[in-house]
């Protein structure tokens, strides 16, 4: 254990590690690099540290070559903590030693400071996770991450040509699988290498090994990790990470009452669709918290979101009354049921023209508005997106072309400030559904108030090209198993 006598609080830096250079999922640049959920991996797990209070800087290893373009990011993102992104080592040992190097070199560090090393390909790393890895260090020297194994470990040896064969099968309920971040005092995790530089034979793939083996006398604390601390490593890692962003609700937390009126307050909101349901939902929200906000639907203003003229007019007449427009919701669709060679060319035309014709329309119109003040676009999905499903053919393929819509105009807009996201919505409770449908159990579906709670965090936050699922339960709270199988949820909106 530590024997900290000074009752001041040492500096805490979170080491981000990104020197690797994404050979294993097959990419032709790093890993760390590729956007899931409308942002590069690393990018993530740098606003998890600059979120956490108990980190006061930060400080990036990342691949040679990429340096400047990881600088002009974090920028870009605003990051307040990123102190320096300095040159990965050839390996990670390499990398862990630079970043010693250079903390050392600070006219402020001293042997108490904490080095809390993060893999940049872990970017679902959770609040909890940091600030008890932290405070694990007011007591212990060195702290690792793990959670129990569920799967059972065997020990191999090789024989000759003949293949592997098991050796040992260790108890299963003593073995952990780690995780980062792994944290340690400058003083431990210094002395650590300088003892392992002098082994000619050192090989080591994280840094607990290296403190375990040539510390022997440092006691190693154990944080609970958790399941969705996944790293990035193989081609599938970024499908599913990809979509655990999508279920995790912490995606888009919720401020107060007071930060949701400072945040809207002077803000123009236009919603397409706001005649009833969650647009009407969403439009009544936004207005209670001080947004001026002008609904457009055929049933109430008799605007034709399919008509690129009235979405203009739409718009113009909102920025005339306000100088601005802030915020561009489309929530207008409409669901055909039905075999695609029973559907008439007439419900064909209109399906296409509402579902997919009037969100490109609106995105056209809407974007010199949006570039002028950093707006949003939202749009809607369907959880039928992810799969055509018979009887709906129409629906689902439009649905999926939302998602990817998304995807690529929150591309192509970003240099302009411009983001563009998709809300998911599990079934709801709206009079769209229930023309298709009739009287279903309320138990089954969500309110069309809480899509539209969730759809005004997103429009607060700072998603781009993202796909926010909404469900009646919170996968976060159940296993890591159990939220994967939602990824294959099989439920109509």
């Amino acid at each position: 254990m530590s024997s900290h006598g000074d009752s001041r609080r040492p500096g805490t830096t979170a080491v981000i590690l990104a020197g690797g250079t994404g050979q294993r999922v097959g990419l032709s640049i790093p890993k760390q690099l590729i956007k899931i959920a409308g942002k590069p991996v690393i990018l993530h797990t740098l606003e998890a540290f600059e979120a956490a209070a108990e980190v006061d800087d930060i400080l990036v290893l990342m691949a040679e070559g990429y340096i400047d373009e990881v600088k002009a990011m974090i920028a870009k993102a605003g990051l307040q903590k990123v102190a320096d992104v300095i040159p990965g080592g050839a390996t990670r040992s390499d990398s862990t030693k630079a970043a010693i190097a250079h903390v050392e070199a600070r006219p402020d560090a001293d042997e108490r400071h904490r080095l809390v090393f993060h893999d940049a390909v872990r970017p679902l790393i959770s609040r909890r996770v940091i600030a008890e890895t932290v405070a694990a260090l007011d007591r212990y020297d060195a702290v690792d991450v793990a959670i129990p194994s569920s799967d059972t470990v065997i020990v191999t040896r090789t024989h000759g040509d003949d293949g592997e064969f098991i050796t040992d099968v260790p108890e299963r309920a003593r073995l952990r699988r780690g995780q980062t971040p792994q944290a340690f005092t400058l003083a431990t995790i210094r002395a650590a290498y300088q003892a392992a530089d002098k082994d000619p034979q050192f090989e080591a793939t994280d840094d607990c090994s290296v403190v375990l083996k040539y510390l022997p006398s440092v006691p190693i604390h154990v944080v609970a990790g958790d399941e969705w601390n996944m790293k990035v490593t193989q081609p599938v890692d970024l499908y599913i990470a990809d979509k655990l962003f999508q279920l995790a609700s912490t995606a888009v937390p919720s401020p107060d009452d007071a930060s949701y009126r400072e945040r809207l307050t002077g803000k123009t909101l236009v919603v397409f669709g706001g005649s009833y349901g969650i647009g009407a939902d969403l439009a009544d929200l936004a207005e209670s918290y001080g947004a001026d906000v002008f609904r457009f639907g055929r049933s109430t203003t008799g605007t034709h979101v399919e008509d690129p003229a009235e979405v203009e007019a739409a718009l113009k007449t909102a920025h005339s009354a306000t100088g601005r427009v802030d915020y561009v919701v489309n929530t207008a669709g409409i669901l055909q049921i039905g075999r695609l060679n029973e559907t008439s060319q007439e419900d064909i035309d209109q399906t296409f023209k509402v579902n997919y014709l009037a969100p490109v329309q609106i995105a056209r119109a809407a974007y010199p508005y949006l570039a002028a003040t950093q707006g949003q676009l939202l749009l809607y999905t369907s959880s039928s997106y992810t799969r055509g499903r018979r009887d709906y053919s129409l629906y689902s393929s439009t649905k999926a072309a939302m998602v990817n819509l998304t995807q690529a105009l929150a591309e192509e807009w970003s240099d302009d400030g411009v983001q563009v996201n998709c809300v998911n919505p599990e079934r709801t409770a709206t009079p769209m559904r229930t023309k298709a449908f009739g009287s279903e159990n309320p138990d089954t579906l969500l309110a069309s108030e809480t899509v539209a709670r969730t759809s005004l965090d997103v429009l607060l936050s700072a998603l781009n090209g993202a796909v926010i699922d909404v469900r009646k339960d919170d996968p976060t709270t159940g296993g890591f198993e159990q939220a994967i199988a939602r990824v294959l949820d099989t439920g109509i909106e």
